[in-house]
């Protein structure tokens, strides 16, 4: 026989069970194709997967559970090349994905201000802090993701760049008739220095300086270790050419458009994080990638701060020629880069806005 205490329970229970089961009942699933040129090991692909991923379900999960996100990986260039991370990510053969805009000097001239302006700065936070800034306040920055159809939501970096080489420096007159890997707009870093730029890859720098090719290579740690270049090039000199802005997360814009502000938000927001942890873990890789390279007999050694400077202003104003074929745009932007520099407390080897 039903009691009152019963059929009450009963239907306070029944009322109940539709807002207890909401987040089960309700959630929509939003299947996103995520991709990268690179493997998953690589700096900059560990911190989709790693971080962005698993990121954005736990801020909606935070949200009230009406959204989750299913990934659809495809690491590895499963789908392109690192050649067509621009393309493929403005086209939406990916929904989102890494975009190396260190390979796009033609469509996205403001976003390698870094690799214009060497010796300025070597700590990657600041680099990371900057350009997540600086995306989102500076207009020009902006619309050089939006003009091709993306949103840029986490900013990828390197390490400082110094030079692996086969023998020993210990001034900057040492690099003088030396055939060193730097290729891209890094082969302005050697301009009057008297050294050759070879150009390569980090997949080709062991070969290269084995076969004779090259006699070493301006890269950074993280990217060095994992190759074993160190092997051929025992000798590390510090010379602080800089912590570079590489590329970032982008997100298709008319997919982005498409989503839920709630799914939005989260998306944008987990990209901040990623770029703290991509931080984190590229840190984390150079400290032990050096760490293991002494041990296996890697010799490190700092270029004296006079030598340092010695090469900073031996080199011709590299910073002119992105100016003069970018645009007044250029200009904005190195002048905002340098303030935030400075605005941090870093003080640049050479101070390349004032010589624009």
């Amino acid at each position: 026989m039903t009691t009152r205490r019963t059929f009450l329970a009963g239907t306070a229970a029944a009322i109940a069970t539709p807002f207890l089961n909401k987040r089960a009942f309700a959630a929509q699933t939003i299947d996103v194709q995520i991709g990268s040129s690179h493997p998953t090991n690589n700096i900059w692909v560990w911190a989709m997967q790693n971080a962005l991923q698993p990121e954005v379900n736990r801020l909606l999960d935070e949200a009230g559970g009406n959204y989750t996100v299913r990934f659809h990986e495809n690491y590895g260039g499963t789908l392109y090349k690192f050649k067509d991370t621009r393309a493929a990510v403005r086209d939406g053969i990916v929904d989102i994905g890494m975009v190396g805009t260190v390979w796009e000097g033609s469509k996205m001239p403001l976003q390698n201000v870094t690799y214009f302006t060497p010796f300025a700065n070597s700590d990657l936070r600041v680099v990371i802090d900057i350009f997540d800034e600086l995306t989102d306040t500076l207009p020009a920055l902006r619309a050089g993701w939006e003009n091709q159809n993306m949103v840029h939501i986490s900013s990828l970096i390197t390490d400082s760049y110094d030079v692996y080489s086969n023998f020993e420096i210990n001034s900057f007159d040492d690099i003088s008739n030396r055939r060193l890997n730097a290729p891209g707009t890094s082969a302005n870093w050697l301009s009057g220095t008297g050294a050759t730029p070879v150009n390569g890859a980090l997949t080709t720098y062991y070969t290269d300086i084995q076969t004779g090719v090259s006699e070493g290579t301006l890269s950074f740690a993280s990217g060095i270790y994992p190759t074993r270049v160190y092997e051929v090039a025992p000798y590390l000199t510090r010379v602080g050419l800089g912590s570079m802005y590489f590329g970032g997360i982008g997100v298709n814009k008319r997919f982005f458009d498409r989503q839920p502000e709630e799914v939005q938000a989260a998306i944008r927001q987990a990209g901040k994080i990623t770029s703290q942890r991509h931080g984190d873990y590229v840190e984390e890789k150079a400290r032990t990638g050096l760490t293991n390279m002494q041990e296996a007999g890697l010799k490190i050694h700092d270029l004296p701060e006079a030598e340092k400077l010695r090469w900073a202003e031996s080199l011709p104003n590299v910073t002119r020629p992105w100016l003069d074929s970018t645009g007044p745009d250029a200009k904005v932007v190195l002048d905002a880069y340098f303030a935030a520099l400075r605005d941090r407390g870093i003080t640049p080897l050479r101070d390349w806005d004032k010589e624009a």
